[in-house]
């Protein structure tokens, strides 16, 4: 952690083309076209993710998914009770006042899980029980 705090410290005197070369060296692609201060804080963000403190996965997954534009995704939230009828039967998720998945009087750790169990086979748990949607084009 000490180790992290020195170099997080260094990037504020460092120039331009240092910061350069240590965008280099932690990421092996091209500087990007930044001033110093944005590429001193590209640097340490790498810095931090390379510890393990990058951006938590669900974020990068909702970047990355606004990025393609392809779908968008609607967050669950404490309360919600989501329906779907598969195999000719009613299946209820109820989703707890901490964000637990309840189906069938037990608690699963994912939607996918869930939808895994009723169909036998992959799903996104997101998008069998419709959160997850085709982005409307412009």
């Amino acid at each position: 952690m000490a180790e992290l705090s020195d170099e997080l410290a260094a990037l504020a005197a460092m120039d331009k083309p240092a910061l350069g070369d240590r965008w280099v060296k932690l990421t092996g692609r091209p500087i990007p076209k930044a001033s110093a201060q944005m590429l001193r804080l590209a640097v340490a963000y790498e810095l931090q993710s390379k510890t393990g403190r990058g951006l938590p996965r669900k974020i990068m997954q909702r970047l990355d998914q606004a990025a393609s534009g392809k779908t968008t995704t609607q967050d669950i939230r404490p309360g919600m009770r989501l329906a779907r009828e598969y195999g000719g039967k009613l299946h209820v998720v109820a989703i707890g006042e901490h964000g637990e998945i309840i189906w069938n009087e037990r608690q699963w750790r994912s939607l996918s899980e869930v939808a895994r169990a009723i169909t036998g086979t992959r799903w996104s748990g997101p998008a069998f029980f419709g959160l997850k949607t085709k982005a409307k084009t412009a």
